[in-house]
């Protein structure tokens, strides 16, 4: 059980891939062409730094400006048309030590013969004053997990991508009412999602709304706000948290791989961390390049390499190595 949800049995992947921006499909797309069963694990189009982009100008292919959401939508729809899944849920922690590994969800365990680590670097490395204190007891990062703690109750969910609002829409089916702080004026969420959020009737939706603090000793009794309108405190029991930042997300990894510095991850020339047939691409690693293309390479190169390892390749070299 995960948050008092059923875990469910998932058929065994060839490769699951955790993150779904241009790096972690396009490695999906490499993989499920190379006819690999494969499941990618991400929270939303527009949950990593390539989702948010406005517009994209210099992607090989693609004359003209797109947005970065578009774009992975466009490498999503590739990858499945050669059999790839792609699941809508969050990561919370791996066991790399089994096999085949492990990738626990809010929604149950994926298993994987090969791994590849997509997550980038939209990660957290300070917190709101409150939340290290309460978390678990009343913070919490995973509606899916936690909703069912706070039936007949009002909470906040802090953000404002597809993740936010898709665990926000979650969490109607169990509060009584659902605060929605987003720190900015529009919400980055797709369309849809964005005009589902705002018309539910359990929803209160506050544009550029800041957090201040969340309140509470053993556990989270509410959260002073600030808005254009001034600062005042809401009465919650939860709040759920879909912030980010600019560091490397591997904390689901719980120090199963080296770190480098800055907590990037350090891979050899095929993209493998130092556990066999776990691989890692795009902005989580310590010199990866910010751009959409170069991740999108390191996905491909990892997939071909995941593909070698599956194979029983004794040694993992480019296709140009002697």
């Amino acid at each position: 059980m995960i948050g008092g949800i059923p875990l469910f049995a998932t058929p065994i992947y060839d490769v699951v891939i955790i993150g779904g921006g241009p790096a972690g499909a396009t490695a999906a797309l490499y993989a499920a062409r190379a006819r690999l069963k494969t499941v990618v694990i991400d929270k939303g189009l527009t949950a990593g730094s390539a989702g948010k982009a406005q517009g994209i100008a210099n992607f090989p292919g693609i004359p003209g400006t797109i947005s970065g959401a578009e774009l992975v939508r466009r490498i999503r729809e590739q990858a499945a048309s050669f059999g790839a899944e792609f699941v809508n849920d969050k990561v919370l922690r791996v066991d790399l030590s089994t096999d085949p590994r492990e990738v626990w969800t809010g929604g149950g365990v994926y298993r994987g013969k090969a791994v590849i680590i997509a997550t980038g670097s939209m990660g957290r490395s300070r917190y709101l004053p409150g939340e290290e204190r309460l978390v678990g007891r009343g913070v919490s990062y995973c509606a899916t997990c936690d909703a069912a703690f706070f039936r007949g109750q009002e909470v906040a969910v802090v953000g404002d991508n597809d993740e936010a609002v898709e665990e926000a829409l979650t969490l109607t089916r169990f509060a009584t009412r659902v605060h929605f702080l987003s720190p900015t004026r529009d919400l980055r969420a797709s369309p849809d999602l964005a005009g589902e959020l705002t018309a539910h009737p359990s929803v209160v939706y506050r544009p550029a709304t800041r957090v201040e603090e969340i309140l509470g000793q053993d556990r989270v009794e509410g959260v002073r706000i600030a808005s254009a309108e001034g600062t005042e405190v809401l009465p919650v029991a939860g709040v759920f948290l879909y912030l980010q930042g600019n560091v490397p997300i591997t904390d689901f990894l719980e120090g199963q791989l080296p770190l480098g510095e800055g907590g990037c991850l350090l891979v050899d020339e095929n993209f493998q961390t130092a556990v066999p047939g776990v691989f890692a691409v795009g902005d989580v690693l310590c010199r990866h390049l910010k751009q959409a293309v170069v991740a999108a390479a390191e996905g491909a190169i990892a997939a071909m390499a995941a593909d070698r390892y599956l194979r029983g390749r004794p040694q993992l070299r480019p296709d140009w190595s002697k």
